[in-house]
C-alpha cells in the first residue's frame, strides 16, 4: 500500500490536524484552560493524522527507523511525521500513560451540558504495519506473561508485528507454527472531551469525558456521544487501532496509524441535554445498536455501573418499572468487557434497536 504521509492522500475534512509536538500531548489529555489546536463549527468534518505510540516509548527504544528494522520495514516505510517525532519534546511524566493524544479542538457553541456527537465518516490505514504489545505487569495475564527468557530476564515489553494481507484481513506470524489471520475493525480507542475542571489527567485510563474507552464497535457507521462538560467541548483523539477483541487482553490492540475523518456536531436541544444528565456518561449508537458504557476499578465494579446506566436508560426511553427494565436487560441485552487493561475498566451494554422501538 502507498504511505499516508502527511498532507499526501485524500483529505475528506475541511480541518486537518496533523501529528506534531504543537499539536500533540504525550500521555496526558487535554484540562480546562488548554487553548485549542484548532476550531470548527458543529456539522464540520476534521481529519486527525493520529499517529502510534509504538515505537516511540522509551522501552522500545525510542527511534522507531531501529525498532521497525529488526522486522524488515525500512526508513521509507515509516511515515514522516512518526521519523520526525523521534527524539522531540513529547515528554513524559509520573502516571502519564503512553498515547499521543491530538487536540484539543474547540467546536463553536459547544456549551457544557449540551452533547458532541462523533461520527467517523473514513478511517484510512495510514500504513501496512503495526504493533500488538504486552508489557511486564500489565495485561490481563500480568506476572505470567510476558515470561522470563533464558537468564531468568523478565522483558520490559514484548512486541507482535501483525501486518494487513492484501485481501483486506489482519496477519500475525508467530515464531512457531502457521499465521494467525483475522479480521480488520478500524476505530480510535481514545475519542473524548476535555473535562470541566481538576489537573491534567493521565491518558490510559477512561472516564465519565471518554478518553480510552476502547470499544471496537464505535468505527464507522457508528456515532460515540459525550455530554460536555467546558466551553467548546475541547475534542481530543489518539490510540488508533485497525483491530482489537472485546478485553484488549494483551494491553494493547493492533496498534497502528490511522487518518480519521471525525463528523462533529454539538446537540442542545431538550431531549439530547436530559438523556446526557441521566446517564452522566458517554454512550454510542450503531445503525442496528444502543451502547451505553459502564467504568469501574474492576470488571465487578463496570458491570454495576453499566446495568444501572442501561437500567436509567431503558426506564426513559420505554417508562418501563425498574424490575421490568431489569428484567428486559437480562433477557435480550448483551454486556461485553470493553477493556480491562486501562487501569479503569470498562464494560458496555449492547440493546437492540428494534426492541426500544
Amino acid at each position: 500500500m502507498n504511505l499516508l504521509h502527511t498532507g499526501t492522500g485524500s483529505i475528506a475534512g475541511s480541518t486537518y490536524v496533523r501529528a506534531t509536538p504543537d499539536t500533540l500531548r504525550w500521555g496526558r489529555l487535554p484540562s480546562a484552560g488548554d487553548g485549542p489546536v484548532a476550531e470548527v463549527d458543529s456539522g464540520d468534518v476534521i481529519t486527525f493524522d493520529t499517529v502510534s505510540h509504538e515505537g516511540l516509548l522509551a522501552d522500545q527504544g525510542a527511534d522507531p527507523v531501529a525498532f521497525f528494522g529488526r522486522w524488515g520495514i525500512g526508513a521509507d516505510e515509516i511515515l514522516d511525521d512518526v521519523r520526525d517525532l523521534t527524539g522531540s519534546a513529547l515528554v513524559r511524566e509520573g502516571d502519564d500513560g503512553p498515547h499521543a493524544v491530538l487536540g484539543p479542538v474547540a467546536v463553536r457553541g459547544a456549551a457544557a451540558g449540551d452533547v458532541l456527537c462523533i461520527e467517523p465518516v473514513d478511517l484510512a490505514y495510514r500504513t501496512d504495519y503495526g504493533i500488538v504489545s504486552n508489557r511486564h505487569g500489565r495485561g490481563v495475564l500480568a506476572g505470567e506473561l510476558p515470561r522470563a527468557d533464558a537468564t531468568g530476564q523478565v522483558p520490559d515489553v514484548v512486541s507482535v508485528l501483525a501486518r494487513v494481507d492484501a485481501d483486506g484481513r489482519g496477519r500475525i506470524d508467530p515464531t512457531t507454527g502457521r499465521s494467525l489471520r483475522f479480521d480488520l475493525r478500524p476505530f480510535l480507542g481514545l475519542v473524548g472531551i476535555t473535562p470541566g475542571d481538576g489537573p491534567p489527567r493521565a491518558s490510559t485510563p477512561p472516564g465519565l469525558y471518554g478518553g480510552n474507552l476502547d470499544i471496537h464497535h464505535l468505527g464507522l457507521g457508528s456515532r460515540l456521544l459525550l455530554p460536555v462538560q467546558s466551553a467548546g467541548a475541547g475534542l481530543y483523539v489518539g490510540d488508533p487501532h485497525f483491530a482489537q477483541g472485546n478485553g484488549e487482553v494483551a494491553l494493547t490492540a493492533f496498534e497502528a496509524p490511522l487518518r480519521a475523518s471525525l463528523h462533529v456536531s454539538v446537540l442542545d436541544g431538550a431531549e439530547a441535554r436530559a438523556l446526557a444528565r441521566l446517564l452522566a456518561a458517554p454512550w454510542g449508537e450503531t445503525a442496528t445498536h444502543v451502547i451505553l458504557v459502564g467504568l469501574g476499578d474492576t470488571l465487578d465494579a463496570a458491570m454495576r455501573d453499566c446495568v444501572t446506566r442501561a437500567v436509567a436508560f431503558v426506564r426513559d426511553r420505554t417508562g418501563a418499572d425498574e424490575a421490568s427494565a431489569l428484567a428486559f436487560l437480562s433477557a435480550a441485552a448483551d454486556f461485553e468487557v470493553s477493556q480491562a487493561v486501562n487501569l479503569v475498566v470498562g464494560v458496555h451494554c449492547l440493546i437492540h434497536h428494534r426492541d426500544l422501538a
